[in-house]
């Protein structure tokens, strides 16, 4: 469990960074979106071509994520379940509640969990590449969609495919897949402009919990604690389900169980906050995901350990 608590501890203090950032005025009001824009627009397309350059695209087709892909699918499908019963909310707001259902945080405590707990960094390269060459483009296609600028949908399908996130996946995945060599000159900056997006992710995030408390009245409690059951327990129990419908081995069974275990990834918050759609559902939800992933990741090592 150290490598859990050594990414736990990173995240919490990256976040407070940003919140003390706010605290003492160094950011103020909507300047926060100043890193939300650099970290969607310029670092994150940087980090994820680096990622998927450096990836191998044949471990996508491995039975543990044939598992997380289904059981991400499942919880996002009984989110929406759930918001169509019991809260009505508008397309974007239903796709970002969806999508922190199912969106792990395969990157800041994915590697140390796949680390430490699992063993190689490598099991949670195939998600990772999932969710950004599949959710991501899905997820982006459906905000630009709900912009209402009265272009269309064709308009929505050409911003969304012409978004640099979806230009740096594909191009990424691409180069890995025919193995096209990238100079140094040329891969080096690209990876040290990467670098960047994770910290100034959190530290928006940080950002804008100053002066905020999670689970406040009118925010949209009920659907933050759907989307939070579904993700630290809805999430893992379908994987460890279909882990065992499928026939995986206890070893597999474990690592699909545990990645499905991880909290909602900082991605979301990022997409939110850029389209300026359901910040405060997104922001509550991977705070409280964010802590309550610990023990359940805990108990699955232990149940497994056994």
């Amino acid at each position: 469990m150290a490598g859990v608590l050594h990414g736990f501890v990173l995240i919490l203090v990256v976040i407070g960074a940003g919140y003390l950032a706010a605290r003492f005025g160094v950011v103020q009001g909507d300047q926060r979106r100043v890193l939300n824009n650099v970290a969607f627009y310029v670092a994150t397309p940087a980090l994820l071509f680096a990622v998927l350059y450096d990836s191998d695209p044949a471990i996508m087709l491995s039975p543990v994520i044939i598992v997380t892909t289904l059981a991400a699918v499942a919880v996002a499908a009984a989110y929406l379940i759930a918001s169509r019963l019991w809260f009505k909310q508008d397309l974007a707001t239903v796709t970002l509640g969806a999508t922190t259902t199912s969106y792990v945080n395969s990157n800041n405590l994915g590697l140390p969990v796949a680390i430490y707990i699992l063993g190689d960094a490598a099991y949670v390269a195939p998600l990772m590449l999932v969710q950004l060459i599949i959710y991501t483009p899905v997820i982006l296609a459906i905000l630009e969609a709900t912009r209402g600028n009265g272009k269309g949908a064709l308009r929505a399908i050409v911003r969304a495919v012409t978004n640099p996130i979806i230009i740096a996946s594909v191009l990424g995945f691409v180069f890995a897949l025919f193995e096209v060599p990238m100079p140094g000159l040329l891969l080096e900056p690209i990876e040290m402009i990467g670098a960047a997006a994770i910290p100034m992710i959190l530290m928006s995030f940080g950002v804008s919990l100053r002066g905020q408390r999670a689970l406040q009245p009118g925010s949209g409690r009920k659907a933050v604690l759907v989307a939070t059951a579904l993700k630290v327990l809805g999430m893992p129990a379908v994987a460890l389900g279909l882990s065992f419908a499928f026939g995986l081995d206890p070893h597999e069974t474990f690592i699909a169980t545990t990645i499905a275990a991880l909290p909602t990834a900082q991605n979301v918050y990022n997409y939110a906050a850029t389209y300026r759609k359901a910040e405060t559902l997104v922001r509550d939800t991977v705070f409280l995901t964010t802590f309550a992933s610990l023990p359940v990741i805990a108990a699955v090592a232990w149940l497994f350990a056994g």
